[in-house]
């Protein structure tokens, strides 16, 4: 029950953080004047970005790690 409720929520936050990014990346190339401030603002975003990876790559890792009862494993 609980790593259904989990799976959804960390689906759920992921979902928005994904949004969040694409709306982020539109308005740095929209209202940003000049090239200097739009390069800033995508490295900005590509750091954001390469930390969302390893926070989603760290979350699943995590998830695989938990113990598999009934899942082709005998207790003794």
């Amino acid at each position: 029950m609980f790593g259904k409720i989990k799976k959804v929520f960390f689906t759920g936050v992921f979902g928005v953080l994904y949004i969040s990014f694409i709306a982020q990346f539109v308005y740095v190339l929209i209202r940003l004047d000049t090239c200097q401030e739009r390069v800033i603002g995508l490295a900005l975003l590509s750091i954001e970005w390469l930390v969302l990876i390893a926070a989603r790559y760290l979350s699943k890792k995590a998830g695989s790690n938990a113990p598999m009862h009934g899942n082709g494993f005998r207790r003794r």
